[in-house]
């Protein structure tokens, strides 16, 4: 049978609070939400964030990964010249009607400058231009781009298109979009400073990237705004105040100046209402565990590392800590072993969970004095 110990020391007492639920401390007028802290990856605030969504723009944030992991891999150059079909003119050029980098078709065009017409354009054209080149088709280059993100381990994400145009299953969660994001600042550095070019000119016109935070909020540098009628207006976005960085992605406000506002008043939340909380530090000892035919009838649980938890700075005093485990421990009990779990549930159910172990051997009993035990715990039942 699970027990739940009530012998969590000063811990329960510094961190324990109401488990009945309570007014969020925190709200955002978008359909969809996620605060990222990007050094741990921890979701610090989350609206409907693990619900897949249609991301519109914020698609080629997949789309620009797969021709960095062409380049890294030397399948593709900067300086390679990719031809402008018909399809991407007609699809997502000039023609289209929606966001372009204004290739001329049958032109050829440099990788260097189509990813700045993907990254700071928004362009549908450079984006069916490089899926033509590196998947033969756009059709194949959307599934190649669904594979690897489920390499990733980004479970939600289902691709139709390089574009992120309205499309029936054409979907991601705005978690997976932060963790998308988060590997990208990661993996390519090389790379990443073309989210924070605020605008970029091809074919004699200048264009200005659309993300609102960047020049607005200090140390914001990327990464990628987000529109369908279906999807509303949306924004993946990253900046880094003092060491710290925050990753924020949102989706389904009603207006551009509603994008530009939530932004702004979600990135600075990130830095100045979310922590990431240092509960306890590793080795130290939070509790005990009832132990059954040992020499000792307790065992002290300690970390086996830092206790870390994502939360807002009203939440630290209405979060509730429990030490699990399945009990009593029967006897030996060896140092080291893990027997226990400590879990952390916050006032809007979410939960972590944090392995415990035994601070110390606890030997069996010798058989005397185990048959006094049993007869002891029969008489009392």
């Amino acid at each position: 049978m699970a027990r739940l110990t009530a012998a969590l020391a000063g811990f329960l007492i510094l961190f324990s609070g109401l488990a009945a639920a309570q007014d969020p401390v925190f709200e955002t007028s978008a359909s969809h939400a996620v605060i990222m802290d990007y050094e741990t990856g921890e979701i610090l605030f989350s609206k409907n964030g693990d619900q897949p969504m249609p991301p519109s723009s914020m698609s080629k944030l997949m789309t620009a990964l797969m021709v960095f992991e062409a380049i890294e891999a030397g399948t593709l150059s900067l300086d390679d010249e990719l031809p402008v079909s018909v399809r991407a003119w007609r699809e997502g050029g000039s023609a289209s009607g929606g966001s372009t980098m204004f290739l001329d078709v049958n032109s050829r065009a440099r990788v260097s400058d189509l990813l700045r017409g993907i990254i700071v354009q928004s362009g549908n054209d450079a984006c069916i231009v490089v899926a033509e080149a590196l998947g033969g088709s756009e059709e194949a280059f959307a599934d190649m781009m669904t594979r690897r993100a489920r390499e990733l381990g980004l479970e939600t994400a289902s691709f139709r298109n390089s574009t992120g145009l309205t499309a029936e299953g054409h979907e991601i969660s705005a978690a997976d979009l932060a963790r998308l994001a988060s590997h990208i600042i990661t993996n390519f550095p090389q790379f990443y400073d073309l989210y924070s070019e605020t605008s970029f000119t091809y074919n004699g016109i200048t264009q200005a990237n659309r993300n609102p935070l960047l020049g607005v909020v200090d140390s914001a540098d990327g990464l990628k705004t987000g529109y369908t009628s279906e999807a509303g207006y949306g924004l993946t976005a990253s900046a880094e105040r003092n060491g710290e960085r925050r990753i924020i992605v949102f989706n389904g406000t009603q207006s551009m100046r509603e994008r530009a506002n939530e932004a702004e008043r979600l990135m600075r939340a990130a830095f100045s209402d979310f922590v990431m909380a240092d509960l306890a530090e590793a080795g130290e000892e939070i509790g005990t565990a009832d132990v059954y035919l040992g020499t000792s009838r307790t065992v002290a649980l300690r970390t086996t590392g830092a206790v870390r938890a994502a939360m807002h700075r009203r939440e630290r005093d209405r979060m509730r800590a429990e030490i699990v485990y399945e009990g009593p421990l029967m006897a030996p009990v060896a140092q080291g072993d893990t027997v226990a779990r400590l879990v952390i549930t916050m006032p809007d159910g979410r939960t972590r969970e944090f392995p415990l172990e035994a601070a110390s051997d606890v030997p069996r009993q010798g058989m005397v004095s185990r048959a006094l035990s049993a007869l002891v715990n029969l008489v009392s039942g």
